[in-house]
């Protein structure tokens, strides 16, 4: 399969990925809200986002059963039918029945993931995660943005009813896109032997402190994201200015950003995108200090929050490549999801922490605070080093993986462990 169809069978499925996050995060809470909803009940739906942080406990089975694409396939289809049945339940009284729909929404929504980023990890060749990440991060913004702030404009001239069916039937289109896709080959492990590999994976020299930088290396740009909008809200700044410049032209920004940033990473390595990549995340941090504590106007917050838009998109390509080339392609779906729940982690940890600590100390003391987090992980880079090398390829004697990812047939030998194939079989 050539990069250029791989991007853009990326594209299809990671514009997939993000459609149902946006009707989670947007579309939901102004529904229930103008069907006159209490807020106490409409934040209990924060339990919706569980599935997505607990996927893998799931996840082997995606890499036990079944090809990539027919798991997208039938979770399309489940989502679409819940979207069907949405505007069919009392909104205003919302029932175990209807709470259930939506669960079984976003727990189809989570399967969908598995399955998306183990079809990535099964389609990229050394040397191209830069680029797929790149687009997908781009088009998983687009999902979300799509199916979710800009669904809101269609609200008063259709009403609720033929929004959801107008949801309805995207994902219906996506099931439909996902049937005709390439396979990708999985290798149906047996339970014994995939275990020995899962261990293996999670044995491997330096292990810990991988998985130590997989959970901290975003933990400054999750811990301030809950406290800008309140920020913004307390500088005297407008909604209207929150949606144009944060929200809209955040998300272009952070897409152009994870354009640049898969750019970077595809030129000067994965290595290399972490380390200075993460930079440009952590420093508008500071710019957020500087503001806060100067009480500098509304263009350095504008300047501010762009910088914060662009630098978490550049920091994002790097950081999905470094977890795409980490992943075994036979046992994908499980060890993405699990690294994947190591980065979401701290998200739900550091949000209430976060709010007290602005709270009781101040926006100055928080912010710069936050970008005190990002330190940390670049004492834990020289095992990325070892695991990676500073191009994506190992260092000689690291002792990672040998030059023999391959058997001398070419096939990947499943009684290595650690090892990876080094490309996938398409069809």
């Amino acid at each position: 399969m050539t990069l250029r169809k791989k991007l853009f069978w990326i594209s299809v499925f990671y514009f997939a990925q993000g459609m149902p996050f946006g009707v989670v995060l947007d579309v939901l809470p102004v529904y229930f809200r103008q069907n006159g909803v209490s807020l106490k009940e409409i934040g209990m739906m924060g339990a919706l986002t569980l599935p997505w942080t607990i996927k893998v406990l799931w996840a082997p089975l995606l890499d036990r059963f079944g090809q990539r694409r027919t798991w997208v396939t039938v979770c399309c289809l489940a989502m679409a039918a819940a979207m069907f049945c949405v505007p069919l339940m009392d909104a205003s009284n919302p029932d175990l029945i209807l709470w259930m729909l939506l669960i079984a929404f976003t727990v189809s929504s989570a399967t969908q993931d598995i399955a998306i980023d183990a079809f990535a990890v099964g389609i990229a060749s050394k040397g191209e995660e830069g680029a797929i990440n790149s687009i997908r991060a781009g088009m998983y913004r687009l999902g979300v943005l799509l199916c979710g702030g800009l669904t809101m404009y269609l609200v008063a001239p259709l009403g609720w009813t033929w929004v959801y069916l107008a949801l309805a039937l995207s994902f219906l289109i996506m099931a439909i896109a996902a049937l005709v896709a390439p396979t990708v080959e999985v290798v149906h492990q047996a339970p014994r032997e995939w275990a020995r590999g899962f261990v293996a994976f999670l044995s491997r020299p330096g292990s810990i402190a991988i998985f130590l930088f997989v959970l901290i290396y975003r933990m400054d740009y999750v811990a301030v994201g809950p406290m800008i909008k309140p920020f913004w809200i307390d500088r005297g700044m407008t909604p209207a200015e929150i949606g144009t410049i944060s929200t809209s032209v955040g998300m272009v920004l952070g897409i152009v950003g994870a354009a640049v940033g898969g750019l970077f990473t595809s030129r000067f390595g994965i290595f290399h995108g972490l380390w200075f990549l993460g930079i440009a995340q952590a420093l508008p941090n500071l710019g957020y200090w500087a503001v806060a504590q100067y009480s500098l106007g509304r263009p350095y917050l504008y300047g501010v929050s762009m910088a914060e838009s662009f630098g978490a998109g550049l920091a994002t390509a790097a950081f999905l490549s470094f977890l795409m080339r980490i992943s075994d392609k036979r046992q994908a779906a499980t060890q993405y999801a699990l690294l994947t729940a190591l980065y979401a982690l701290p998200r739900s940890v550091l949000a209430p922490i976060g709010g007290k600590v602005a709270d009781l100390w101040g926006y100055p003391t928080f912010f710069f605070l936050t970008f005190l987090l990002a330190i940390p992980s670049y004492f834990l880079l020289p095992w990325v080093y070892r695991w990676i090398g500073s191009n994506g390829r190992r260092p000689e004697g690291a002792g990672v993986e040998s030059a023999a990812d391959e058997s001398p047939g070419g096939s990947p030998d499943p009684h290595a462990p650690g090892q990876r194939t080094a490309s996938a079989t398409v069809r």
